[in-house]
């Protein structure tokens, strides 16, 4: 590999792939259920034709004392990134899931491009995808379009899916550079945040005149900064501990996404708190079912916000902040709970904390490994779990001339966090997984079984609840419906 073409790597995009250790590898894992077989000749020229039309996915990573870069893999063979597999056995979901649980726990080759797509020829009837990106290419948002560009609207492929702009030979890739909005000045303070909390000056703050206009909105970060420093660590739970390598996979069947917003029109409340409210209600019914309390337990999970302006979709790196986000599993009512998830939800909107998040990524992935690494982990100490949720597209596709029945993916844990649950929807349905460390939860099988039932006690509830509406109806009102024939 003697590629000297190089291009640097942003610093948010450099502390992600720096976050790589053993027990938690910096992948995001996804499969898609074809309804029909696909050949191994047709998806590689899909992959051909559209996949490497981003020229990133041709080049590897290359850390130097120096700093991160991407090189050209003068030896490029798409061969090497696409493998035929067959499963043992059934070949249905159970070997599915272990199959892409084993891959969960098993590093890309540092010496290529960190990407590899994997071709179940037989699948239940049809065929499955399995593919693997290193965080260090791009976030959920952007690879979601990575994938849409893979995809046809019609069998034949008359209709192709996005095609992405040419590149820019400008173009710059730190998630800094691109003013968004009015948070554009509060990313640069919040990158000089980072940078002192990790005892290394970025220089960013030579402007006077913007200083004092943004003097508000340095007061409003310092408060952040101060919130993150003091936050207590996350509770004590079975899902909390010291994660290995070994991780298992699950997900559930779809829900209609037409009832997950009339449960959201109902109350009020957003399809994200519907869908995370029904998150918390299965941990909590997980919990119980292993013999745990729950009574007054909040559990913490870090919720990524997109910082990217919806213009940008398309374009690779990382441009996304964090937030934590407190789960009350300690409410038995789901009406209660829905309406607690919801209120914590609004007192996150307008924070800051998206921005400080990425700012400290990127002074991270400007400073010192060792001095990363310590930050992560006091920040991993706060949080329990990883939860995302994205938009997918709300037709059907076809993906290589096969009809994709369904999609779903899976996002890494960063330092010591132990279980990830996402969220995507697809052609009017809701597809809910979880990856799980496999010593910290060995069953998440177990708990993808109650984000459905946790999703029909609303329902129940609304359907109980006393008609005509004025206005959405409260959690005694709802609770008073669920329980009257006790």
């Amino acid at each position: 590999m003697s590629g000297n073409q190089r291009e640097r790597m942003s610093s948010v995009d450099t502390a992600w792939l720096r976050m790589d250790r053993p027990s938690n590898l910096m992948m995001i894992s996804g499969v898609l259920i074809l309804r029909e077989r696909v050949t191994f000749a047709r998806l590689k020229k899909t992959l051909t034709d559209r996949f490497l039309r981003f020229e990133r996915f041709r080049k590897r990573p290359l850390q130097t004392p120096a700093g991160s870069s991407w090189q050209t893999d003068d030896e490029f063979d798409i061969a090497n990134h696409l493998e035929r597999v067959a499963l043992p056995g059934r070949a249905g979901k159970a070997e599915l899931e272990a199959f892409v649980s084993a891959l969960a726990g098993t590093p890309l080759d540092p010496a290529r491009p960190l990407w590899q797509f994997h071709l179940i020829e037989r699948f239940d009837g049809g065929s499955a995808v399995v593919v693997r990106i290193h965080h260090c290419y791009a976030d959920g948002i952007a690879l979601i379009q990575v994938m849409l560009s893979l995809t046809d609207a019609d069998r034949d492929g008359n209709a192709a899916g996005p095609v992405p702009p040419p590149p820019s030979a400008s173009a710059d890739d730190d998630a800094l550079a691109e003013p968004i909005g009015p948070l554009a000045g509060a990313m640069q303070f919040a990158r000089q945040a980072g940078a002192t909390l990790i005892e290394k000056g970025v220089g960013l703050w030579h402007d006077p005149g913007r200083a004092v206009a943004l003097a508000d909105q340095g007061a409003a970060l310092t408060a952040e900064i101060v919130r993150l420093a003091t936050m207590g660590e996350d509770s004590a739970t079975r899902f909390k501990g010291k994660p290995g390598v070994a991780k298992r996979v699950a997900w559930a069947d779809p829900v209609p996404l037409a009832e997950v917003k009339a449960i959201g029109r109902a109350y009020d409340c957003s399809i994200n708190d519907v869908l995370l409210s029904s998150v918390a209600g299965a941990l909590r019914s997980y919990l119980q079912q292993h013999g745990d309390a729950v009574d007054g337990l909040s559990l913490r999970a870090l919720v990524p916000v997109n910082l990217r302006p919806p213009e940008k979709a398309y374009k690779l790196g990382n441009r996304f902040g964090l937030v934590f986000l407190d789960l009350p599993l300690g409410i038995a009512n789901p009406v209660e709970r829905l309406y607690a998830v919801r209120a914590n939800m609004q007192s996150l909107k307008g924070s800051y904390q998206p921005v400080l998040s990425l700012g400290i990524l990127a002074a991270m992935g400007a400073g010192p490994k060792v001095l990363q690494e310590q930050l992560l982990a006091l920040l991993a100490k706060n949080a329990t779990a990883v939860m995302t949720n994205v938009p997918g597209p709300q037709q059907p596709l076809f993906l290589a001339g096969a009809s994709i029945a369904s999609m779903m993916f899976w996002v890494p844990q960063s330092g010591d966090i132990g279980i990830g649950v996402s969220i995507l929807s697809y052609d009017g349905a809701v597809q809910f997984g979880v990856i799980s460390d496999r010593h910290l939860c060995p069953d998440p099988d177990l708990l993808i079984e109650r984000f459905a039932p946790e999703l029909e006690q609303l329902v129940l509830a609304t359907l109980l609840a006393p008609w005509p509406w004025n206005e959405p109806p409260d959690a005694r009102t709802m609770e008073s419906a669920l329980f009257a024939g006790e």
